[in-house]
């Protein structure tokens, strides 16, 4: 089941808590993309897109598009000033020699141990990988917004991916519409519960085993 606007830009603010003054910071598509919006006033972030844009702004007014300035999913974004556009060589150059300080992510399972599986539904057609195995190995921090579960009411925060992985090995933090959770080398860890739910619910919609924080916040809805 898909989310609400409401619930989506939820998680994209709590992803922005994580994004300090002077990161590069990669966005994907899908919720990650509503990120800007959501900064703390003061913090000054470069944003970056595979497809090479350096210093993405917050989404564009309705109306108001410029159709020849995308980001990699081929949606609208704005320009910050002082940003710049650049070839797919020097993006992924950005990518692989360590530039990016976080990667915002979405995915179709992760596991407890940080496997990322993101990039294709078996049987389906897609374009292709895109940066995701990049940015996966190489961002300093990777977070992952998600449904809890998919269409099928299915856990998508699983022991083992049964989806093709993109990385092992590499999420650090997974934000759903129902709780948060660091990745950690023991497993999983809650930290966090948005105020709409409770623990009872987080258990029976999570596919493997998890710690609770003994400092468990509640996030206000």
């Amino acid at each position: 089941m898909g989310m609400g606007v409401d619930i989506r830009n939820k998680l994209a603010k709590r992803a922005a808590e994580e994004i300090q003054n002077g990161m590069v910071v990669n966005l994907g598509i899908g919720i990650p993309s509503l990120v800007p919006n959501h900064l703390k006033k003061g913090v000054n972030v470069i944003f970056h897109a595979e497809n090479g844009i350096t210093g993405m702004g917050q989404s564009p007014i309705k109306g108001e598009e410029d159709e020849n300035l995308c980001n990699a999913g081929g949606f609208p974004v704005t320009l910050n000033i002082g940003g710049s556009y650049c070839d797919s060589t020097v993006s992924f150059g950005m990518i692989r020699s360590g530039k990016i300080d976080i990667t915002i992510l979405g995915s179709l399972q992760v596991s407890q141990k940080g496997d990322l599986a993101n990039w294709i539904v078996p049987g389906k057609k897609v374009p292709g990988m895109g940066g995701a195995m990049e940015l996966a190995q190489k961002a300093k921090k990777v977070i992952v917004l998600m449904n809890h579960c998919d269409k099928q009411g299915r856990s998508k925060i699983v022991k083992e991916c049964t989806m093709p992985l993109t990385s092992r090995e590499c999420v650090d933090l997974i934000i759903t519409e129902l709780a948060v959770f660091q990745v950690t080398d023991e497993g999983l860890l809650l930290t966090e519960i948005f105020a709409q739910g409770n623990l009872e619910d987080v258990v029976n919609k999570t596919q493997c085993e998890f710690a609770i924080s003994e400092n468990l916040k509640e996030i206000p809805y």
